[in-house]
């Protein structure tokens, strides 16, 4: 299924944006910030998916957040709104959540090695979690910016390694990383989300499908053996649906 996510839908209350979505998407993966918090009024987002007939995704929030923190009390908080994303996403029948993996130093450089053992400590809590619920935590790869962990597939696999968590393939962000390639030939199966929106391979623009330079075609193609949703993460709503019909073409 296709569905999107946007983060400029969380200014505003999910009672304006779900009937929004719901004319042209089925699926809203809810970013879990501001006014969309999940788990701050969770049955109240659950009447809204309903009255719209819309299903969910979450992607547990990011912001004032980071699981490879320095700070023993900043990254057990952090593992504690994560896994408050993941209960309420479970109580909203959602069963796919999208965590990032966590943020190096952006202040004292040389931590980032120290940075990812924080994460991935951080992650086998997560892990632990979620064991026999019936839902998917998916792990994302981020765009190359130096701070930002899981930037490559060696650094991702590290990260998840003895875990059963799966992995948010985000095709925009491993495009400015040049590791498209490397990441669908790393995880494979593993890959259980796909986050889709085009750059030019510099920035993550967060571009309509087709404005940018990724070869979709080429992506989709080594992607053929993937069943599962499709969503797009675009700057508009506008966007996302011009996204949508281009990709509809791509994956049929």
């Amino acid at each position: 299924m296709i569905g999107v996510s946007c983060t400029e839908f969380c200014s505003k209350p999910v009672d304006y944006w779900a009937p929004e979505i719901a004319k042209d998407f089925r699926l809203w993966e809810i970013f879990s910030e501001a006014d969309h918090s999940v788990y701050r009024d969770t049955q109240h987002i659950l009447e809204v998916l309903d009255a719209n007939d819309l299903a969910c995704q979450v992607h547990a929030p990011i912001c004032d957040w980071n699981l490879a923190a320095m700070s023993d009390r900043l990254r057990e908080a952090s593992v504690k709104e994560t896994i408050a994303a993941i209960e309420a996403a479970e109580e909203l029948g959602a069963r796919m959540v999208t965590v990032h993996p966590g943020l190096s130093s952006m202040a004292v450089g040389g931590l980032e090695e120290r940075a990812a053992e924080r994460a991935k400590a951080a992650l086998r809590v997560i892990d632990k979690h979620v064991a026999g619920r019936d839902l998917k935590v998916a792990i994302e790869n981020m765009p190359d910016i130096p701070f930002f962990l899981g930037r490559t597939a060696e650094q991702l696999n590290g990260l998840v390694d003895g875990t059963d968590l799966g992995i948010c393939f985000d095709i925009g962000h491993a495009n400015t990383a040049g590791q498209i390639d490397a990441m669908i030939d790393t995880f494979g199966d593993r890959i259980v989300n796909i986050h889709i929106h085009d750059n030019h391979g510099k920035r993550d623009e967060h571009l309509t499908l087709g404005d940018g330079e990724i070869d979709f075609e080429h992506v989709v193609g080594k992607l053929s053996g993937y069943r599962g949703n499709w969503i797009i993460e675009s700057k508009t709503l506008e966007s996302a649906v011009q996204s949508s019909s281009r990709l509809e073409k791509l994956i049929s």
